[in-house]
């Protein structure tokens, strides 16, 4: 299972930032980032191996708030994908 998530942020760096800072979380939390690409100043895409989806999915609707209010997200979408 993999997780394609869209980040819309104030400033790409201050997200860029706390994402780093935020990686042994999303690691506890079953999330393994495998890339991260930058489509604007303000946009950001993530894809994720998932190795626990229920802790993912808690993370994400739970602790992942603090993530974003650091690195200033202001809009997130994310889907959780697996190979057709």
């Amino acid at each position: 299972m993999q997780l394609i998530a869209h980040y819309t942020v104030s400033d790409y760096a201050a997200f860029k930032t706390a994402f780093d800072a935020d990686a042994e979380d999303r690691a506890n939390n079953g999330l393994s980032l495998l890339q991260l690409w930058r489509e604007s100043g303000t946009s950001a895409w993530a894809l994720f191996t998932i190795a626990d989806q229920p802790k993912a999915k808690a993370y994400l609707d739970g602790a992942a708030g603090v993530f974003n209010s650091q690195g200033g997200v202001t809009g997130t979408n994310f889907h959780f994908v697996e190979t057709a």
